[in-house]
């Protein structure tokens, strides 16, 4: 229990450097929500990704090269799975792009971003 807390303090780190570039690029620099969201994405995975190594999973099993590749693995996979998200809740569902990020990142944030990072990427 006391890793998943850490996970998710660590996650909330990280989507906060996501939120702040997604929030910027969307209101001051007017990009598509689609390359706001990326590179949002991008820039809170690299955030959480030196938080859950060093903090959460204190380095967990392996070394920092191979869990580099596991973590760009999966974060790929999230990736896809925000863009989708924000892309049907935005889109379709005609929420505005935030609020679209916003329920796509909890519910990434409470099941597959724990769950790969501690079977896969971290080796727990």
């Amino acid at each position: 229990m006391r890793t998943f807390l850490k996970v998710q303090a660590a996650s909330i780190i990280g989507s906060a450097a996501d939120y702040l570039i997604t929030i910027l690029l969307l209101k001051i620099f007017h990009f598509w929500y689609l390359a706001a969201n990326f590179t949002g994405n991008v820039t809170g995975g690299a955030v959480q990704f030196i938080l859950s190594r060093g903090w959460a999973f204190q380095g967990g099993r392996g070394g920092i090269k191979i869990q580099i590749i596991k973590y760009i693995l999966f974060f790929v996979g999230n990736i896809l799975l925000s863009a989708c998200g924000v892309f049907l809740l935005t889109h379709f569902a005609g929420l505005d792009p935030i609020i679209s990020k916003t329920i796509t990142s909890i519910l990434l944030g409470l099941t597959y971003n724990y769950f790969v990072q501690k079977k896969f990427v971290f080796g727990r």
